[in-house]
């Protein structure tokens, strides 16, 4: 069973990287400041290292702070990954932008309020977390809006070759966010590791290995090297032809977002705090720049995520059960 998990929580990273690959590139690539090969490859890098870097907050949150880690056993564990891999397999092969967080978040609740009751949710934890979840889009949202109203006011009698100077200026932006990208999103695997470890007894208290450093950003990263085509499609093109200035604005936004979180130990959607940051950054240009219907299928997807991946959770948890 911890060698299933260890599969399952590698395949769950990979499939992280490749989904959230899309949100990192997108834009570089949309306005041609980066070939579409280079920039998945230094996004990867940033990702590895990311961790390294900005410690593990995240990963204790999720660990720690959702459910009662001296409560559950490695099947729940096994159950809310294997749940949150179909979802990131169905979300891209519909070419929906998904969370791999509320997705993790959804299986970690299903399986265990099925094995535990509900009683062994941490609910202060669990409101913080949904805090964050729900507050950085609207935040990713502002922030691009305000970028881009200040990059417009600041540079309306410039010559349109300054857009070459804001391609050269996404070289930074894309490894910052790449570097954010990863200091939050490779991090939640390791607390899914982690609380594996726990379960089977491997270790009493709730610290994160080394080597589960090395694992998760390792597959994470392979995930992003590898490249979700159809998610870079709908980020990069779907939502408005973006031009430099937008994927300019939209990337720091991103990262200050992604990385302040990251910071605080606040998982949250690097997928929904971007493309809300790309909208923001058009519908400063104009409102009607914006395919509202693309935001519209994300905020849907949103709602669906934690109850559709607590509800495949339970249902593995007790197939798992039955056959064990």
């Amino acid at each position: 069973m911890l060698i299933l998990l260890l599969i399952s929580a590698v395949a769950f990273d990979f499939l992280n990287g490749f989904h959230d690959s899309s949100n990192i590139v997108a834009t570089v690539i949309s306005s041609r400041a980066m070939k579409p090969k280079v920039a998945l490859y230094l996004t990867a890098l940033m990702n590895f290292i990311a961790p390294f870097i900005f410690g593990v907050a995240v990963a204790e949150a999720v660990g720690k702070n959702v459910i009662d880690s001296s409560s559950i056993n490695v099947t729940v564990v096994i159950a809310a990954t294997l749940s949150a891999v179909i979802w990131n397999i169905l979300t891209w092969y519909l070419g929906i932008p998904s969370s791999s967080s509320h997705a993790l978040v959804g299986g970690l609740l299903g399986a265990a309020i099925l094995a535990q009751g509900p009683g062994v949710v941490k609910l202060n934890g669990l409101f913080m977390i949904l805090i964050a979840l729900l507050i950085s889009p609207p935040l990713g949202f502002l922030i691009g809006n305000l970028l881009m109203r200040f990059v417009r006011f600041t540079f309306k009698n410039v010559s349109p070759r300054i857009n070459n100077t804001f391609k050269r200026l996404q070289i930074f932006t894309s490894l910052g966010l790449a570097l954010a990208h990863g200091s939050n999103d490779a991090q939640k695997t390791m607390g899914i590791i982690t609380l594996g470890l726990i379960s089977y007894g491997y270790q009493s208290t709730f610290h994160v290995p080394l080597w589960v450093i090395a694992l998760s950003a390792g597959s994470f990263a392979l995930g992003t090297a590898s490249g979700g085509w159809r998610l870079i499609r709908t980020l990069g093109g779907r939502i408005y032809k973006i031009r430099p200035a937008d994927a300019f604005t939209s990337q720091t936004a991103s990262a200050a977002v992604i990385l302040g979180a990251a910071i605080l130990g606040g998982p949250v959607s690097t997928t929904h705090v971007i493309s809300s940051a790309i909208m923001g950054a058009g519908a400063a240009d104009r409102v009607n720049k914006v395919r509202w219907q693309i935001g519209l299928d994300m905020l849907i997807t949103w709602g669906l995520t934690i109850p559709a991946t607590a509800a495949v959770s339970a249902l593995i948890h007790f197939l798992l059960v039955q056959f064990n």
